[in-house]
């Protein structure tokens, strides 16, 4: 027998699964209940509409893959460190790589979804912007080249998303940084 109520974070986990693989087509509340092995009633115990589950799924999405990161390297112990920890977070395989990418198909639909997207990138290139000033960059050249990682960033992902990386990739994609700043 499914049991009645399923815990938000569980719901919410499932949907940045989902979402990450089909967009907002893999976001079907009876599906996920199944998977769940409870009853749908149980989504709407903790969200109101599908919409409203969107939008905590991208707070979600903010917290664990922007605000968790931030987090982690500020805790190293110096520049140096910070930026280097950075790069191996942000640049590991992870699963799940493609919300991002219908994430902004969505909210071409939801323009409070396309600031937050706005506010994300603009949260992570000032956040490297810092980190390359503590490295000795001026404030002007700190920001063009964390712009620059940042694209970087998202190039690479487009790039390998569908591919298998060897064990030497982050040798390559540190060499290419170092085509923009001294790491």
């Amino acid at each position: 027998m499914p049991k009645i109520v399923a815990q938000k974070k569980d719901w919410l986990k499932l949907g940045y699964k989902l979402f990450s693989e089909k967009g907002i087509s893999g976001i079907v509340v009876e599906n996920m209940a199944k998977n769940l092995n409870c009853n749908k009633s149980s989504f709407y115990w903790h969200f109101k509409t599908k919409k409203e589950f969107i939008r905590q799924m991208v707070n979600y999405w903010v917290e664990n893959k922007t605000k968790k990161i931030i987090e982690i390297t500020s805790a190293e112990d110096n520049a140096s460190q910070k930026l280097n920890t950075l790069i191996e977070i942000t640049y590991s395989k992870m699963p799940y790589l493609d919300f991002v990418f219908y994430l902004k198909r969505y909210a071409v639909k939801d323009k409070m979804i396309s600031k937050i997207i706005d506010d994300v990138d603009n949260q992570r290139i000032e956040y490297v912007k810092e980190l390359l000033k503590e490295n000795g960059y001026k404030d002007k050249e700190a920001k063009i080249k964390a712009s620059l990682l940042y694209k970087h960033l998202i190039g690479f992902y487009e790039m390998t998303r569908y591919k298998e990386l060897d064990s030497k990739y982050m040798t390559e994609v540190k060499k290419e940084i170092e085509q923009i700043i001294d790491i």
